[in-house]
């Protein structure tokens, strides 16, 4: 990646009167760096005992007496910067794609196989399946799992564009598990409260949970809400558009567990981030537990 010289503290200003980041120019850049006052993107936000910190200014004053683990530059959720903040969010489409392509190559066999299932048959005379008859698996293939090029398409185009920055600024293990509790929370709602015949399929549960963890993190760093907030009401109106086809209950389950999710991850104490994080995210799983466990004996 081309880094500017840390040369002064001001970049030119874009159309909108924000400053751009000094090591990433043309993004936009509403925090400081405490030590240096250059403009710095959540990529380049590293938490400080006091605001945050840019990653040439961590580096010249690591010397603090700590182990080096405890002057590693860390992001806004305390994870580790990489040199590919994207690694997970290309391994995560590319799962997709793979899942995608294994559909077009069987049909609808590996759909039914695959799909989120309360409890039913998929041919006329066959078994009962389902998450009620004991596939859990169903929970999480689901959630890489399309039929149509728009609904792939649509849900992989929102993966890259919330999540790339997301995992910039939570980290690799943040936000996988970000992601990962999000759909399981859109698949638990959808069983809960959809019909147990009624199968569900896509990744649209973990992309509402990366907009709703996208407007947390804006809302930390001080940024204009209103794009977010325009987005997320684009996409609530068709999630609840008249027509149906569309899975609301796995669109709201991972709404509210990505916006949980990242209100313990980027809210969290310095002295007691890893607790809450991690109480956080258990929290939030329980109760995604809690409801498969209450529907299947509900349908049992």
């Amino acid at each position: 990646m081309d880094r500017q010289p840390p040369g002064g503290t001001d970049r030119p200003a874009a159309a909108d009167g924000s400053l751009s980041c000094y090591r990433h120019p043309g993004r936009e850049a509403n925090i400081r760096c405490t030590r240096c006052e250059r403009p710095i993107c959540p990529e380049c936000m590293i938490s400080a005992s006091v605001g945050f910190q840019c990653p040439d200014c961590v580096r010249q004053g690591s010397g603090t007496g700590h182990g080096p683990a405890a002057s590693q530059p860390r992001t806004v959720a305390g994870g580790t910067l990489t040199a590919d903040p994207r690694l997970v969010t290309k391994i995560l489409l590319g799962i997709n794609v793979a899942v995608y392509l294994a559909v077009l190559a069987r049909g609808t066999a590996l759909v039914d196989e695959l799909m989120m299932l309360g409890r039913a048959t998929t041919h006329y005379g066959g078994p009962l399946e389902g998450v009620a008859e004991g596939q859990w698996y169903r929970l999480v293939t689901s959630m890489f799992l399309h039929q149509e090029v728009w609904h792939i398409a649509f849900n992989m185009l929102g993966l890259w564009w919330l999540g790339g920055p997301l995992e910039a600024a939570l980290g690799r293990a943040r936000y996988l598990t970000l992601y990962m509790i999000s759909g399981l929370a859109g698949s638990a709602l959808t069983y809960w409260l959809s019909a147990p015949v009624q199968g569900s399929l896509g990744a649209s549960g973990a992309i509402f949970g990366l907009l709703g963890a996208t407007a947390v993190l804006m809302r930390r760093l001080n940024y204009d809400m209103r794009p977010v907030f325009a987005l997320l009401a684009v996409n609530l109106v068709i999630t609840f558009n008249p027509w149906g086809g569309i899975a609301w209950q796995a669109h709201v389950g991972g709404l509210i567990a990505g916006t949980l999710i990242a209100i313990g991850m980027v809210h969290a104490p310095r002295e007691r981030r890893a607790l809450v994080q991690y109480g956080t995210c258990a929290l939030v799983l329980a109760a995604v537990i809690l409801v498969v466990v209450a529907r299947t004996a509900a349908l049992t």
